[in-house]
């Protein structure tokens, strides 16, 4: 390992820098993941499956650039502030541009045709190039801002406070600010939220670049990189049965969760008729988040990360069907559960990234060779298709209900949307505890192992 000397030491200023640097992620992703299919089904008249199409469509484009820029951040050459870093200052503003480009209400009376060009081009150019240019980077930062485990699990709680806050900002902030009184939402407000989200997120990424240090800088065989094909890629990625599961755990959680997220959109102001509990629903889902970020770390130290995975995705699962059955009439009794559903669900989020270094160091012990960039583009592949496929699938089962915007309020209507926002998450919960319990390898006895065989490695390399 080759390190500066004197460097600062590991501590709060990287912690909070890697959160910012999550926070400016989903300040433009968040928006997206929860509110385009809303503003392009209320807003701009495009039918809902048709955009959950046109989501799942721009996932194959990121089959080829997600890892074409994993393996460019494998291949930079190092800089005095690292490998990572310099990315997330040249791509901020762009990502942040191609965001407010996706949502111009002022558009909303061009011919169906222009609009559904508009939202292809705009979308695919935030999250299939610019997005991923940011994003890769700063994912695969995780492994090189500190080696030890706890401090991986501390930046992976951070980084899940700062997605938290912004969820809290877009969630309570989006839905007080952009309805009317009648809870429609009002188009030239959204346009408005979107440029002053994007404003935002570049800031957040600049301090995510001035408050990390890049301190582990490990000797890469350059040559080795190079003479790695893709094709040799991903065919240490399918013997990889811990890449492999923690890829199907990443779209089946992204699909479970953003339906929900997706869906409060319509269970709020449509099944229930009253936005203000939904802005406090997100209020509360942050109180529960806090409490996650308390209780993981201690709870993943003991017990595993993995373990305490499946636990917590096992307490969401059992809420979510809880409330299928229950059908509660009262908005707060809904929002009481959907609390409880968010701190099993936070607890899980919590360490989730912290899972995908483990990955990594298990990747490089297999297979000889430190990819960071092109593991982390794989993983973020899948949390991409799990976006996709959550938008596709809550816009086929809008339009199977009969949504649209003359039906919205229907009693037919409204009750399928209920059904889709609550067995939907419960069922993907579920699957998700299954498969880090009996298919992902790296619980807390394998992880410790392979810290130790990494350290002496590593050693023997200086």
């Amino acid at each position: 390992m080759a390190k500066k000397k004197e460097e600062r030491p590991f501590g709060l200023r990287d912690k909070l820098g890697y959160m910012f640097g999550d926070f400016g992620n989903d300040f433009t992703f968040i928006l997206s993941s929860s509110f385009l299919l809303k503003f392009y089904t209320d807003i701009m008249g495009v039918p809902a499956a048709v955009v959950g199409v046109i989501m799942m469509i721009a996932r194959f484009v990121d089959a080829f650039t997600d890892v074409t820029m994993g393996r460019i951040c494998d291949r930079s050459k190092m800089t005095s502030v690292g490998k990572f870093k310099p990315w997330i200052r040249r791509m901020c503003a762009p990502v942040a541009i191609a965001s407010f480009l996706i949502y111009q209400s002022g558009l909303a009376n061009m011919p169906m045709a222009f609009k559904i060009g508009y939202l292809f081009v705009t979308y695919i150019l935030w999250g299939s190039i610019f997005y991923t240019s940011i994003n890769i980077p700063y994912g695969s930062m995780a492994s090189a801002v500190s080696a030890e485990p706890s401090d991986r699990q501390s930046l992976s709680t951070f980084r899940s406070m700062g997605a938290t806050l912004a969820g809290v900002v877009i969630g309570a902030g989006v839905p007080m600010l952009a309805y009317n009184e009648n809870s429609q939402m009002v188009g030239s407000r959204f346009t408005l939220i979107a440029g002053v989200f994007s404003v935002l997120a570049v800031g957040c990424y600049l301090l995510c670049y001035y408050m990390t240090t890049e301190r582990v800088k490990p000797e890469v065989d350059q040559e080795a990189v190079k003479n790695n094909s893709v094709f040799n890629m991903f065919k240490n990625a399918l013997k990889n049965r811990a890449l492999i599961s923690i890829i199907a755990a990443s779209i089946v959680m992204l699909l479970a969760q953003l339906t929900m997220q997706s869906m409060a959109n319509y269970v709020f102001p449509n099944f229930y008729r009253n936005t203000n509990a939904q802005s406090a629903s997100t209020l509360l889902m942050m109180a529960g988040m806090m409490l996650a970020a308390v209780l993981s770390k201690p709870l993943a130290n003991k017990f595993g990360k993995a373990e305490v995975s499946v636990a917590a995705n096992a307490l969401a699962a059992a809420v979510c069907m809880a409330l299928f059955f229950l059908r509660p009439e009262s908005v707060w009794v809904y929002v009481a559960l959907q609390t409880l559903c968010w701190l099993g669900l936070g607890i899980f989020t919590m360490v989730s990234w912290a899972l995908i270094t483990d990955v990594i160091d298990y990747s490089e012990l297999k297979n000889g060779i430190r990819e960071d960039g092109s593991v982390y583009a794989l993983y973020s592949f899948a949390r991409k298709l799990g976006q996709a496929a959550s938008a596709g699938l809550s816009g086929a089962l809008l339009t199977m209900v009969g949504y649209t915007d003359t039906t919205a309020f229907d009693t037919g209507v409204v009750n399928g949307i209920f059904n889709i926002s609550t067995l939907v998450p419960a069922l993907g919960f579920g699957l998700l505890a299954a498969i880090l319990w009996f298919w992902y390898p790296l619980h807390k006895k394998e992880v410790d192992a392979n810290v130790i065989a990494l350290k002496e490695k590593h050693e023997r390399q200086e």
